[in-house]
């Protein structure tokens, strides 16, 4: 087995406090998103749900394509939504 290494860290010269900072309550506070963010990524999961089930027992290639188009509707609600950059954190 390799051996761990030992010894401290250099923070350079700051304390435990400033180091932590980037984690104040703020930025541990939970973002639930906006509605139509919840609802423009559902839709997209319905679409991914639809076109899977399409598959069993054999492909029923129509009802593939319906839950593409499905699926592609709820990615542009997401991008008009600006899911990605206002609901981030």
């Amino acid at each position: 087995m390799a051996e761990q290494a030992t010894g401290t860290v250099d923070t350079g010269g700051s304390t435990a406090a400033a180091v932590g900072a980037a984690h104040t309550a703020e930025h541990e506070e939970h973002n639930p998103g906006r509605p139509i963010s919840w609802v423009s990524i559902s839709v997209i999961i319905v679409g991914f749900v639809v076109g899977g089930v399409a598959f069993v027992p054999h492909p029923t290639w129509w009802l593939v394509y319906v839950g593409g188009a499905i699926a592609v509707v709820g990615c542009i609600m997401t991008a008009f939504a600006k899911t990605f950059s206002q609901d981030w954190y």
